[in-house]
């Protein structure tokens, strides 16, 4: 039985002198915002729809918004807070994705450089030319062209995940096959298909780096931008800090099942597409370097016209579909996604179109599979983190409670912005 515990909150307050310490004459409408937000939060844990979370906002120059709310570990009693480790999975692709373009402020790739030039594992690739469900059987033909870097950091090079292509999760390489990297989905640069493109920008990292990710991100980004808890290793003494898997259990209203954390084994090979454990402050922190144009508290990481690029539009007339699952246990179908409509960057989702009271046109964002999420607006100078740890991933509850929780944000800086801020 799931022990019953107490909702935990913490919140830091813009009104209460985070980022400005003289209280203005509208403050108490911000305290309004902020305590309307934390009810809203604190009831999707009351209500069952999600275990625990905690959620942070921010502006360029700090803090906007922090709770933190329910469990972080029923079976040992112990309630969320807001300094909680989460397993981040997807989000350390954007955190690649900057690694990568540092290498390329230094003139160390051209973004339509062949990959192959510096990884020989993606030359030759093949395509699928059909498949067959029921069978399993396929038939391959050479791909027309290679695959670039700028295919692999938007993720229109043809490779896709299981749990996101019914062909890669069905295919089975007849005896004597191997694929280093495929076979494609399709044409490099002609369609736009999640998958693990950017496990293999982490390759190309290590290989002009010489470093592996691990020492790479914590020299050139963790450090810099002081975010001393996240790694692909967890420190002993920070184990009892991550937060537990929960799984959905019987469909969208099913129970919410805790897998007990196990000891974690050190990590020797590191993926540029998920591994990374964080928390929501260190998260914040890298936010706020690319709002402030790539310097924070003074560093800077990248240069301010790199960032804007990183910004832009990368995949042409090509959209970014709602993918259906292939995998419902995993993850729901993408409806986070504006279907069809939504383009990439290099490294993040990049709305297309403004969000009445929440995200504007040109906000970069994503997620990882445990329901954990990020947004960074460049046009209001609003980013926000919430991290549950549960599957499956786009879980409509968690969207919903995703949803608010920007929704409040938007709420909480107009009512900062009307008191003068």
């Amino acid at each position: 039985m799931r022990p019953r515990l107490e909702i935990a909150a913490i919140a830091i307050l813009l009104a209460a002198g985070v980022i400005h310490a003289t209280a203005r004459p509208h403050a108490p409408d911000r305290l309004a915002a902020a305590k309307s937000l934390d009810a809203e939060l604190a009831a999707a844990v009351t209500r069952g729809d999600v275990p625990g979370l905690v959620a942070m906002a921010a502006t360029p120059d700090g803090t906007l918004y922090q709770a933190a709310f329910g469990i972080a570990d029923a079976a040992h009693g112990r309630t969320m807070s807001a300094d909680a480790l989460f397993r981040i999975a997807s989000m350390t692709k954007a955190v690649t994705s900057v690694a990568a373009m540092q290498l390329y402020e230094g003139h160390r790739f051209a973004l339509d450089d062949p990959a192959e030039k510096y990884l020989p594992e993606l030359a030759h690739l093949m395509v699928f030319q059909a498949f067959d469900s029921a069978t399993g059987a396929y038939r391959l033909h050479p791909a027309s062209k290679q695959v670039t870097i700028r295919h692999l950091l938007t993720h229109t090079s043809g490779l896709g995940y299981a749990f996101t292509s019914p062909i890669v999760r069905d295919f089975k390489p007849r005896d004597g096959e191997k694929y280093a990297a495929g076979p494609l989905l399709f044409e490099p640069g002609t369609r736009w298909m999640y998958g693990t493109s950017t496990d293999w920008v982490g390759r190309l990292v290590e290989r002009l780096s010489g470093k592996s990710l691990e020492e790479y991100f914590r020299e050139r980004i963790f450090e810099p931008l002081g975010m001393p808890d996240t790694g692909y290793n967890l420190p002993e003494a920070q184990q009892a800090r991550l937060v537990t898997i929960h799984k959905r259990q019987a469909g969208v209203d099913g129970p919410l099942i805790e897998e007990p954390n196990q000891p974690q084994p050190p990590v020797t090979v590191f993926n540029g597409g998920g591994g990374l454990v964080s928390t929501a402050g260190d998260y914040i922190r890298f936010e706020r370097m690319i709002l402030n144009g790539g310097t924070l508290d003074g560093v800077r990481v990248l240069g301010a016209d790199t960032i804007a690029l990183m910004g832009q539009n990368h995949i042409g007339s090509v959209n970014v579909p709602a993918v259906k699952t292939a995998q419902p246990e995993r993850s729901m179908d993408f409806s986070f996604v504006n279907d069809g409509k939504d383009k990439w960057g290099l490294g993040f989702l990049r709305t297309t179109k403004s969000v009445a009271g929440a995200r504007s046109a040109g906000t970069l964002s994503w997620g990882g599979i445990n329901n954990t999420y990020f947004w960074i607006d460049p046009h209001r100078g609003i980013a926000g983190v919430i991290m549950m740890q549960f599957l499956p991933f786009a879980d409509r509850k968690a969207l919903a409670v995703y949803g608010a929780f920007e929704r409040g944000v938007y709420q909480l800086a107009d009512a900062a912005e009307a008191s003068g801020r």
